[in-house]
């Protein structure tokens, strides 16, 4: 049945020709933009999940400039420990001229002086934006480790951020100092006789400013296996009465451990010996982990040795000056046979203390450097991922759009030939 009130022929005709014209504008939509879901009504799910990995990148690259500068400081921070190294070795061929007495020893020590100089000018310059990693006096809680920023983690729970921390190694030169009134509390103790050797335990310290001592005190009436008067840093060693403190003294660092106090007493003792000709036979102090082991091969029934570890407590008005891992570069005196024994000795453990130094900071380099290239190719992946949910094909969409254009041309004629067949029911009127 033909009607000239309905063209069926027609709706259908325009029907279709509406849905090419629609996704004819989603295409063209997907070439202008390059997008296949440019907005949330595009596809809410992958739009939605485009944008968080897009927060993701621009969290990254904040990340990636903190590394830089991580890096930028860490770096600074090695070079001068490499630097100060190369001078305590140029220092340690000064003092082993010195051992020499037939030499100019005020001339060697002037030149010693001069490089202690340039040591406390390198340490001093070693900063990067303010932030120097080779000086660690500050008694603030959290001052000896510094975070790095190093990653973004996201979870079911949430985002969580992580850092690679960066602990400070001191190379400066100040001196340990006590000031005020002080007393001190015993710690372990150990008693060599018969019983040649023994372990000292350490409690860790809590706060940087606490001040670690060894007591030391012999007996030996005759003099036969030692100098007694040589082995006695104090009167009789009692839980009331730990000796002096500031004899053989360790003044904790921010982050310090029982290790680190440990390793701080020993080389103490080893320099205190070495002034006072303590022959290591009578006595040696060595670091043992979070102790310290100490041994004598001359201790018997009779010739006891007594150590002991104090801890100091202020009295009102008291403090404590923490000493720089290089303090003892400011003792070095090689104008006397004592000095220049006792100077080669401290200059082993500076030495050791800056190569420590170096290999900490070159490590925690390298890490950063990982991580750097870890976030680079993280943040590439991640862009490549959002890539692949939202931008369209574009070898595709060429191909879609001159087809939609095809069947629109179609279309349009077809809804033109609907349009003219009412036109045909004139013939059956003439």
């Amino acid at each position: 049945m033909s009607s000239i009130l309905t063209n069926n022929g027609a709706m259908v005709a325009l029907q279709t020709l509406k849905s090419i014209n629609s996704n004819l504008a989603t295409t063209q939509q997907e070439i202008s933009t390059g997008k296949r879901v440019a907005t949330a009504k595009d596809n809410a799910a992958v739009w939605a999940i485009s944008k968080v990995m897009e927060a993701d990148v621009k969290g990254f690259k904040g990340i990636s400039d903190s590394l830089n500068l991580g890096q930028s400081t860490v770096a600074v921070a090695r070079q001068a420990a490499e630097t100060v190294t190369d001078l305590l070795t140029d220092m340690k061929g000064k003092i082993v001229a010195a051992q020499e007495s037939n030499v100019d020893r005020d001339k060697i020590q002037t030149d010693i002086d001069a490089l202690r100089d340039q040591i406390a000018s390198v340490t001093g310059a070693a900063q990067f934006n303010g932030l120097n990693l080779t000086s660690n006096l500050d008694t603030t809680a959290g001052t000896g480790t510094v975070n790095v920023l190093s990653s973004l983690d996201r979870s079911g729970a949430g985002v969580t951020s992580s850092d690679i921390s960066v602990r400070k190694q001191d190379l400066t030169t100040q001196t340990a100092a006590l000031t005020g009134t002080w007393t001190a509390t015993a710690g372990d103790n150990g008693t060599l006789n018969a019983t040649q050797s023994d372990t000292l335990t350490i409690t860790a310290p809590t706060a940087a400013g606490r001040v670690y001592s060894l007591s030391v005190f012999g007996t030996d009436a005759d003099n036969s296996s030692f100098t007694q008067a040589d082995l006695r840093t104090g009167a009789a060693i009692t839980p009331a009465n730990a000796g002096e403190l500031d004899e053989i003294m360790y003044v904790t660092k921010d982050g310090d451990t029982a290790a680190d106090v440990a390793k701080g007493l020993a080389q103490a003792f080893a320099i205190y010996a070495a002034n006072n000709s303590i022959d290591p036979d009578v006595l040696t102090v060595t670091q043992n982990g979070s102790g310290l082991d100490i041994a004598s091969t001359v201790s018997n029934a009779t010739d006891t040795i007594q150590v002991q570890v104090n801890t100091g407590t202020a009295g009102a008005g008291a403090s404590a000056t923490i000493g720089g891992g290089l303090a003892e570069v400011s003792n070095i005196d090689v104008t006397t046979d004592a000095g220049a024994d006792a100077a080669l000795v401290a200059i082993e453990f500076m030495i050791q203390n800056s190569i420590d130094a170096a290999a900490s900071f070159g490590s925690v380099q390298g890490r950063l450097e990982t991580q750097q290239e870890f976030v680079t190719s993280l943040s590439n992946a991640l862009k490549s991922g959002i890539g692949t949910l939202v931008d369209a094909d574009m070898e595709e969409a060429s191909a879609r759009l001159q087809a939609l254009q095809v069947q629109q041309q179609l279309g349009v004629q077809a809804l033109s030939i609907a349009n003219q067949a009412p036109q045909s029911l004139l013939s059956l009127f003439r």
